[in-house]
């Protein structure tokens, strides 16, 4: 099986699409002109276990290239665009594993088909390649310069490898970079996620409440632009700065058993384990939706649901209905896996722009320097994040100051002071 999509006929309607985000890549664009011409990743394997869309297609186009040899698979079995599979398949020179609602078995049949390809370098979201490796393919890490994780739950599991000193190969968390947390955890997330949940059920946000779970960089996006559209936020949070922001931010905030009452949608954005679970689901009024921004659908005590309901019923593709015992229902969306991918199309291309020049970049910087660097996880750069913030301000056409030999001599000195 030298790929898998769901039908190559999409091909010539993929690259249409890939081509429509490319016009909102400039900085990806720009990097892979380099790339052609000076092929810094010549005669390298990659595999890449990341969301099939179009925004990643211009990525591994990056790759390609670059000179990479480059094989994809899907990183959620919600989130493949099988037009855009099919695309990289036929027009780029990728070959891809990758199909929208493939079962559990067939996902991980498809990271196996990247492993097989024994890679010098991966590309994670949600760290399921590395896992996999390390816990049943060993015999790949042999080929293994280093890899790239680029999401929360990702970055956490590969340190919890990491201080158990399971992992066997530095991985660059690009999830950390200030220009993919910044802009694609809060601008993306927080407007990709709404997307979903509006085409998935058509309802009206304006005055309804809303509780998001976790106020990181993705569960602050997420509470702005909710509440840019008229809803009343509730934030639930374990960390007390992170809750203390909240409500300075004017945000009410709560556990989750109490926010459950006030309850009309609920996103989970934490990248942990039950975070809606019985308590929660006890207290929840009649109708409530449930949904998760999370990489993994663990967030929502699903197995919960699935044990303690006394009837389930698809309403619409992507919502189901679990009726309780005492009469009340509670809506999941999109099997509470990723909202914004699975019901809609995830990030806009001008976010991911800099989160997948990072991924390029950062592969490049492990070429150079991997045999330095030891297993580990480790921050991208501040060189690689400040020229991808330049280039992107360029590209907006905006400028910035830059500071005078005299200022940055104050700034480096102590002797100075009150005059």
């Amino acid at each position: 099986m030298t790929y898998q999509v769901k039908d190559i006929a999409l091909a010539d309607d993929g690259r249409a699409r890939i081509e429509w985000a490319d016009l909102d890549m400039p900085v990806l664009a720009g990097i892979r002109e380099r790339f052609r011409r000076e092929r810094p990743l010549e005669g390298l394997r990659v595999s890449a276990c990341l969301h099939v869309t179009t925004e990643t297609a211009n990525l591994m186009r990056v790759l390609v290239a670059g000179g990479a040899d480059v094989v994809l698979c899907a990183s959620n079995p919600l989130s493949t665009q099988d037009d855009t599979a099919a695309a990289l398949q036929q027009h780029y020179g990728v070959r891809t594993y990758a199909i929208k609602g493939e079962d559990t078995e067939t996902y991980y049949r498809h990271i196996d088909r990247a492993i097989d390809h024994r890679p010098h370098i991966t590309m994670d979201d949600g760290a399921d390649v590395v896992g996999r490796i390390h816990a049943s393919r060993p015999e790949a890490l042999g080929d293994i310069l280093g890899g790239t994780e680029e999401t929360t739950t990702g970055v956490i599991r590969l340190a919890a490898m990491a201080k158990d000193g399971a992992l066997r190969y530095p991985i660059v968390a690009v999830n950390d970079a200030k220009t993919k947390h910044f802009y694609d955890n809060r601008y993306g997330t927080g407007q990709s996620t709404l997307d979903g949940i509006m085409r998935a059920t058509n309802r009206l946000l304006a005055g309804r409440t809303l509780v998001v779970s976790g106020y990181g960089w993705c569960g602050r996006g997420v509470a702005l632009r909710a509440a840019g559209m008229g809803m009343q936020v509730v934030v639930c949070e374990v960390d007390p700065f992170k809750a203390l922001e909240a409500h300075m931010d004017g945000y009410r905030v709560m556990p989750a058993a109490e926010a459950a009452r006030f309850c009309d949608i609920w996103i989970t954005v934490t990248g942990d384990l039950n975070v809606v679970g019985p308590q929660a689901f006890a207290n929840l009024k009649t109708g409530a939706i449930v949904c998760n921004s999370g990489h993994f659908n663990s967030e929502i005590d699903i197995p919960w649901l699935e044990g303690n309901a006394v009837s389930k019923r698809e309403l619409k593709p992507l919502v189901t209905e679990y009726r309780l015992g005492d009469g009340r229902s509670v809506i999941l969306l999109a099997e509470g896996r990723l909202v914004n991918l699975s019901a809609a199309e995830g990030h806009p291309a001008e976010v991911m722009d800099m989160s997948f020049a990072n991924q390029a970049l950062c592969a490049e910087h492990l070429v150079r320097n991997a045999s330095q660097m030891g297993p580990g996880v480790y921050p991208v750069p501040d060189s690689i994040d400040e020229d991808i913030a330049r280039l992107k301000l360029a590209s907006l056409g905006v400028g910035i100051d830059t500071l005078t030999p005299e200022q940055q001599e104050y700034l480096d000195s102590w002797q100075l002071g009150t005059v």
